[in-house]
């Protein structure tokens, strides 16, 4: 595996019970990378990172992360990692402070207390995504937008090298989307992350992203968002009733939102 390459997947099959789910996967991703695996509900995208992560072996086919086994990087915190959103109890005393400072927590063990290299790493997380005001608001009183970003944060804390995020901006609207998207390539920019994300929706993030793989089973497309996505290989990711809009910098309605 080359020095600038993160994560390599050749030839990578997976299946539950007797179903194939990911068929014959070859993906690529480069240090500092910002890539998306879009596709539809039920293609495959969650179970592809999970495959990452070390969560869903392959039955056929090699995965390496920094050179590594999933299976053998997974605990290192090399990794942060974000599922999808689930609902979660509003009402749980917790504050954004107390939510990034569960991976510190975790580094520890449950009971130990955290010493002030572990207080400044979790202030340094929320200041990187904007939320150091916020840090001891009820969590369950903040916007979807800024309960992202202080996920994010708590994936910061760990120091990982990559990070790797499940429809990430599903809760939000378009507008959030775009403050969302935008701090991603700030942190990617800043702190030198490669950033893998899943979406189904291919318009709002293939402005932000350095590549896109597009997932349905297999891998049908997999490059430069500028390059171009033949339609027939949009028709074999999605289907063939939909609407591809794509926001740049001649978009009105992003021009007005700014």
């Amino acid at each position: 595996m080359a020095s600038d390459t993160v994560i390599v997947l050749d030839d990578v099959w997976v299946r539950y019970g007797s179903s194939i789910v990911l068929e014959s996967i070859h993906l690529t991703v480069q240090e500092k990378e910002i890539v998306s695996i879009v596709g539809p509900n039920g293609g495959g995208k969650t179970t592809l990172l999970h495959a990452i992560l070390g969560f869903k072996e392959a039955f056929r086919g090699e995965i390496r992360v920094l050179g590594k086994e999933p299976v053998q990087i997974k605990q290192s915190g090399l990794i942060g990692y974000l599922p999808q959103q689930n609902a979660h109890d509003r009402l749980f005393p917790v504050s954004a402070y107390d939510v990034v400072a569960m991976t510190r927590h975790a580094r520890h063990g449950v009971g130990n207390r955290l010493d002030e290299n572990d207080k400044q790493v979790i202030l340094d997380a929320l200041d990187k995504v904007e939320m150091t005001t916020w840090q001891n608001h009820h969590y369950g009183s903040l916007s979807g937008g800024q309960q992202q970003r202080v996920l994010i944060a708590r994936a910061l804390a760990g120091k990982p090298r990559i990070l790797i995020l499940d429809e990430p901006s599903t809760s939000l609207d378009a507008v959030a989307q775009d403050s969302f998207y935008h701090l991603l390539s700030t942190i990617r920019d800043e702190q030198g992350l490669t950033i893998l994300m899943v979406s189904h929706d291919i318009g709002s993030v293939s402005r932000v992203v350095d590549q896109i793989a597009c997932l349905n089973k297999k891998i049908h497309f997999h490059g430069k968002p500028t390059e171009g996505i033949p339609s027939e290989i949009l028709e074999k990711t999605f289907g063939k009733h939909m609407h591809f809009l794509v926001h740049d910098e001649h978009c009105l309605t992003c021009e007005k939102r700014r």
